[in-house]
């Protein structure tokens, strides 16, 4: 993504909704550009034009939650993407640093399998032909765009892959990882035995709060990749507990 279409996401996400107008004076480019950065963004889905306006989507969307921090988030995925090699097939589940590394591996990789219970990440990287996309069936959850419950552990039970790449809502040493659905925690669960190695995607704003739902115990999680704005506490600890943690710059520099 071109830094100035980040530069958009970063505003809209500050302003939840701002004049098209507002945003072209701020970047200083005309509103035939602007536009056509607008259209770009909302056909990912990050975004929503409303009457003149850009705007955020409901904060339950994954297109909203992909828009802030966008840039973190990338950098997340493009340091996970690191440890998958060309024609591995990986199972990455839904969320934002997820999406993203889902599209690292589309867009870098050759012959790359995901299997996904996100219909979001399958329409998200589905104009990539350098990747083969295995949706799982199940119970949708249209605001997660998910799938949930016993078909898509039925389908689960047909594969056996390395990695497994989740997300998180939340972490203290108390409750390990949590998310805030049961049913999509115990996708998580279902996913993670049929996966050698579990890795977690997340910001380090995540180690600052708590879900309200286990993911998976700490012995489970074999690495996490993150910001180095993680508490050194937290870090410290899931280093005791034979957790390995991937960090990138919160801040770039300039």
């Amino acid at each position: 993504m071109e830094k100035r279409s980040a530069h958009i996401l970063k505003i809209i996400s500050e302003n939840q909704r701002i004049e098209v107008s507002r945003l072209a004076e701020l970047l200083e480019v005309s509103p035939v550009t602007i536009r056509k950065d607008l259209d770009f963004l909302e056909e990912k889905g990050l975004i929503k034009r409303e009457h003149g306006f850009a705007i955020l989507g409901s904060p339950d969307d994954i297109g909203n939650r992909l828009a802030v921090n966008y840039e973190i988030k990338r950098r997340i995925a493009q340091l996970a993407a690191t440890l998958i090699k060309a024609g591995e097939t990986v199972m990455i589940e839904s969320g934002s640093c997820c999406t993203l590394l889902a599209e690292e591996l589309a867009m870098g990789k050759n012959n790359i399998t995901i299997i996904t219970n996100s219909a979001f990440i399958a329409n998200y990287i589905r104009k990539y032909s350098g990747v083969r996309i295995l949706l799982l069936g199940g119970d949708y959850q249209r605001i997660s765009q998910v799938t949930v419950g016993p078909i898509t552990r039925a389908n689960l039970e047909e594969f056996f892959v390395d990695k497994l790449f989740i997300g998180a809502d939340g972490f203290t040493q108390r409750t390990g990882f949590t998310g805030n659905d049961y049913s999509r925690a115990e996708t998580v669960r279902d996913m993670a035995r049929q996966a050698n190695n579990t890795l977690i995607l997340t910001e380090s704003r995540k180690f600052n709060q708590q879900g309200t739902v286990s993911l998976l115990p700490i012995e489970a999680i074999g690495g996490v990749f993150t910001d180095d704005g993680i508490p050194e506490a937290q870090e410290r600890y899931l280093e005791s507990r034979n957790v390995t943690v991937y960090k990138v710059p919160l801040n770039l520099p300039g």
